[in-house]
């Protein structure tokens, strides 16, 4: 196990079998409830805590191999996966390029994509002419953005790189946004890349190549996405 794991026991049933992978916290819940979770043998219970060397058992439990990957989806295709196996998690339009995460891990579609979940996105984007000087307060404020009737965007963060270039992070995304956004301030996006989904970069993955992600990395993602409630 990793270090960030092993410093966290010992721990409840529903975190040390959401690591492993077996279920969702809440899922584990329903298992314990049904009696199917053994410590060491012994029927667990409802906050059952959990030492490292201890010997858990799920009966009637099916393990799945769950796979993560960083895609970086080039420019002029449809979000899709380059793997029958994998699905992406949220889309980038034909014009946009960047970072998807990949799986085959259906658990985690509803709590990375639910609106009411905040996960930080971050994107760096060209515009085809110079940035106002209220570009930056004004995005990061809130936009009122076309087709969403009385829809003010949440508050951002906003780093300007140069006269037509801006870095932003976003924790929503409605369809669209950094266009939509730009063009109620009179700004037209010329390129626009995702570099991080939360803790996932893209780094220097080329365009159209996969990465695993894995170790420590993946568990950091996974606490996150997971435990939310």
């Amino acid at each position: 196990m990793d270090k960030q794991t092993r410093e966290s026991f010992p721990m409840r049933i529903n975190k040390y079998l959401a690591l492993k992978k077996i279920s969702t916290r809440r899922g584990a819940d329903e298992l314990v409830k049904e009696k199917k979770v053994f410590i060491n043998g012994k029927l667990a219970v409802l906050g059952s805590k959990v030492n490292e060397t201890d010997k858990v058992e799920v009966k009637g439990a099916k393990t799945k191999e769950y796979v993560y990957f960083a895609y970086n989806k080039p420019i002029g295709i449809e979000t899709s996966s380059p793997r029958e196996d994998l699905f992406p998690l949220g889309r980038l339009d034909k014009a946009s390029h960047g970072l998807l995460i990949l799986t085959n891990d259906g658990r985690i579609t509803d709590q990375l994509l639910n609106p009411k979940y905040f996960h930080e996105k971050e994107y760096v984007v060209k515009t085809l002419n110079k940035l106002r000087s209220s570009f930056k307060k004004n995005m990061e404020t809130g936009v009122k953005i076309e087709g969403e009737k009385d829809y003010v965007t949440k508050k951002c963060k906003v780093k300007i790189l140069n006269e037509n270039t801006f870095r932003i992070i976003l924790t929503e995304g409605k369809k669209h946004q950094i266009r939509r956004m730009c063009s109620a301030l009179f700004q037209e996006v010329a390129d626009l890349k995702r570099e991080r989904i939360m803790n996932i970069k893209l780094g220097n993955l080329k365009p159209g190549a996969l990465r695993e992600i894995k170790d420590e990395e993946l568990t950091t993602f996974l606490d996150q996405v997971l435990h939310q409630s």
